[in-house]
């Protein structure tokens, strides 16, 4: 969560539903279009305690000097492909994880819901639709309007907000037939395979599980589910 390559820092956003179902009505996604649920956990029986249908799913993780590692060499194998038709955009905010996986989330699904018209996520898309992951990554950067909401979203959850997090969010979503990673400290999207929207929750959930497996010693782990409340 702390990575950036510019200067600036955000405080980061805290992994709680209320906090970031607020930020993103207040920026312009229609209450009930999407909504950010708890994942309890990643059996099956508490995946189908969540509202369905999924969307996207988010994902909290620790940074460890192992992921690091992965991640480095992961990206030296990622092609980045703009026909893939995937929202992707770098980070280089520090802090700016969370809100970076929101933008993940909603970017990859404008077509399956209603952002209301003239609201700022609605004008923001429209801005980058061109741009490639670098580009979002600077207009987001020098937004002011973005870096007030999220101040407001990051200083109003239950935990004290600090700078000094080693926390990290993720982004998965369903485009196109295949699950993607979106990571904004990778240099693309990492395809997990197949994947729809019925079985969104299920597929990252393998994923997930998987890297919890490589932290046994951490707790620092958190599952959000963005879903359409029928």
């Amino acid at each position: 969560m702390a990575d950036g390559s510019s200067s600036k820092r955000w405080l980061p956003l805290e992994a709680n539903p209320d906090v970031m179902n607020q930020f993103l009505w207040g920026l312009g996604v229609t209450p009930g279009e999407a909504e950010c649920f708890d994942v309890y956990g990643l059996d099956e029986e508490l995946l189908e305690m969540v509202p369905k249908p999924v969307l996207a799913v988010l994902f909290l993780y620790p940074l460890t000097e192992k992921s690091e590692q992965e991640r480095i060499q992961q990206d030296s194998a990622i092609k980045e492909d703009p026909s893939n038709g995937v929202y992707f955009m770098k980070q280089t905010v520090g802090n700016a994880c969370g809100t970076i996986g929101l933008l993940h989330a909603v970017g990859n699904i404008t077509s399956e819901i209603k952002l209301e018209e003239g609201s700022y996520l609605n004008n923001f898309f429209k801005s980058t639709a061109n741009m490639n992951p670098l580009e979002r990554a600077k207009f987001l950067e020098n937004d002011r309007e973005m870096e007030v909401a999220h101040s407001v979203a990051a200083t109003a959850g239950d935990t004290q907000a600090s700078e000094d997090v080693n926390t990290h969010f993720i982004c998965f979503a369903s485009v196109n037939g295949q699950l993607y990673e979106l990571d904004g400290r990778k240099g693309g999207p990492v395809s997990h395979g197949p994947s729809s929207s019925s079985t969104i929750l299920k597929d990252a959930a393998k994923v997930i599980k998987k890297m919890i497996e490589k932290n046994p010693d951490s707790i620092n782990f958190n599952v959000i589910a963005i879903s359409k409340k029928a």
